[in-house]
């Protein structure tokens, strides 16, 4: 009775160190790789023929396959081609005792992950096999991390890895399932309306509907009709019957977007909605009941709204439950580079411009423009960062993005003057005024010796065309005519 414990700590260890398939038709060879495998702690499983080895493919997973190249019914090169169909991670060792470098190297391409020639070296193939299954479960905790981290902190579009975009998306999914009302506080272009759909698309309300009312952009006249609809006739222009939000809301979620720009009245009905879940339509005397969940963002102090008197206290109350703050980009700096890369990708599958095989984008900033902007305020926050990149993916002439395709305005506040004409230098220009000065002067001359042929000149300064014409473009060069 003792054994049996210890027998099935055995086996555990065998497992945890690792599940190897040996496909050979020859049974010394099977029973030497057994024998040298167990010893090492391994659980060894046996296949004599290719049939049999793709079986036991197909019935479980293995960290590692010893395959033999030459069998019978089918060749080992065979049974890895169709397992690479379904399987690319797995390694797979072919084993042969007539190696060649052709051999070799169709085996690599067809996806081995080595060529082991009998006979072998013990030590050697030990100290392999354990480095490819160590590193495949590497490989496998980092995608299952990068999963996991995905799931909790990347909401749909909201990238973020600093303290206080973490704590954020700590408290989004804390407050998701829940049927609480928020109110989201930020600066313009912080990402509030993105956060207002994490929250509703990580709830049990996902399946619902996701209504949008931006407060600011409709006319005071006719915001209560958009969110509580209308009779026909109870207006003039009222042709038609029509819902309001609230109602096309119903077992979703409203977000209303600037609340600190409703007019008095509505806020009295909109409190009363909140308080008792119905409302009016104009010109109707029935209440309608809705089940609407209430996300509401703003980018005014509501506080001190109440305290002018602009605002109603108690539906501040109501609407601020929970409280879910944007920090300003400025404050997230550490966030900068994650963002680009991510609008990097965005823009460049947009405009199908530098996208690598797997679709992602090869465009970089060069270090100086990155530097401007990590240094930049962004008091337009993420949308400005936004349009930057956008900016640069259309200009971009190679995949190093310089600083000259940054608008002035951003040039002018990071105290970065192009030049326009052939003046001389200020006595205070910048490195890279003086470096951008240089490039003009150079290019100038190589036209004027090309005859001012962009063509001539690009071959003759080596870059494509395309990249000397977008340099004329920004240091504004006027091309004359040729000779």
């Amino acid at each position: 009775m003792a054994t049996i414990p210890i027998l099935e700590d055995a086996r555990t260890t065998a497992a945890a160190r690792g599940r190897i398939l040996v496909i050979d038709d020859e049974s010394e060879i099977r029973e030497s790789l057994e024998t040298l495998l167990e010893m090492e702690g391994y659980t060894v499983e046996l296949a004599g023929n290719a049939a049999e080895g793709e079986r036991a493919l197909n019935s479980r997973a293995y960290d590692l396959v010893l395959l033999d190249m030459m069998m019978p019914d089918r060749s080992g090169l065979d049974v890895l081609s169709d397992f690479r169909q379904r399987d690319r991670d797995t390694p797979v060792f072919l084993v042969t005792a007539y190696a060649s470098v052709e051999s070799a190297v169709r085996a690599l391409k067809l996806g081995a992950n080595d060529f082991v020639s009998k006979p072998w070296n013990n030590d050697k193939l030990l100290i392999e096999i354990q480095r490819v299954i160590d590193s495949q479960r590497l490989a496998s905790e980092n995608r299952l991390l990068k999963r996991v981290l995905k799931q909790r902190y990347n909401f749909p579009s909201i990238i973020g890895k600093s303290d206080r975009m973490l704590r954020m998306l700590d408290l989004v999914e804390q407050v998701a399932p829940s049927r609480s009302t928020i109110l989201i506080t930020g600066e313009t272009g912080t990402g509030k309306e993105l956060v207002a759909k994490a929250i509703h698309y990580s709830s049990p309300r996902a399946d619902a509907p996701f209504i949008t009312v931006n407060c600011a952009s409709i006319p005071t006249e006719l915001l209560e009709s958009t969110m509580f609809g209308h009779l026909k006739g109870a207006f003039t222009s009222a042709s038609q019957t029509k819902k309001g939000s609230f109602e096309v809301a119903n077992k979703g979620t409203i977000f209303l977007d600037e609340i600190g720009t409703i007019g008095q009245e509505i806020q009295a009905k909109l409190l009363r909605v909140i308080q008792e879940r119905e409302f009016t339509p104009l010109g109707s005397t029935d209440t309608v009941k809705v089940d609407v969940r209430i996300l509401a963002a703003t980018n005014s102090d509501l506080r001190e709204l109440v305290k002018e008197g602009k605002f109603r206290e108690d539906l501040y109350y109501r609407l601020n439950v929970i409280n879910i703050p944007l920090p300003a980009l400025r404050e997230r700096k550490e966030d900068i580079p994650a963002l680009i890369e991510f609008f990097f990708d965005k823009f460049c599958q947009d405009n199908g411009r530098f996208l690598d095989s797997r679709n992602k984008a090869q465009l970089r900033f060069a270090p100086e423009a990155m530097q401007v902007l990590m240094e930049h305020n962004w008091a337009g926050n993420v949308r400005e960062l936004e349009n930057i990149v956008e900016r640069a993916v259309v200009l971009a002439s190679d995949m190093i993005v310089p600083v000259d395709v940054f608008p002035d305005y951003l040039l002018q506040a990071s105290g970065i003057r192009l030049r326009r004409d052939n003046g001389p230098l200020p006595a205070d220009a910048s490195l890279f005024e003086i470096v951008a000065d240089y490039e003009r002067r150079v290019i100038i001359e190589r036209l004027e010796q090309c005859g001012w042929s962009q063509t001539e000149a690009a071959e003759n300064l080596r870059v494509p065309l395309s990249t000397l014409n977008q340099k004329i473009k920004r240091l504004s060069i006027e091309i004359k005519k040729q000779r």
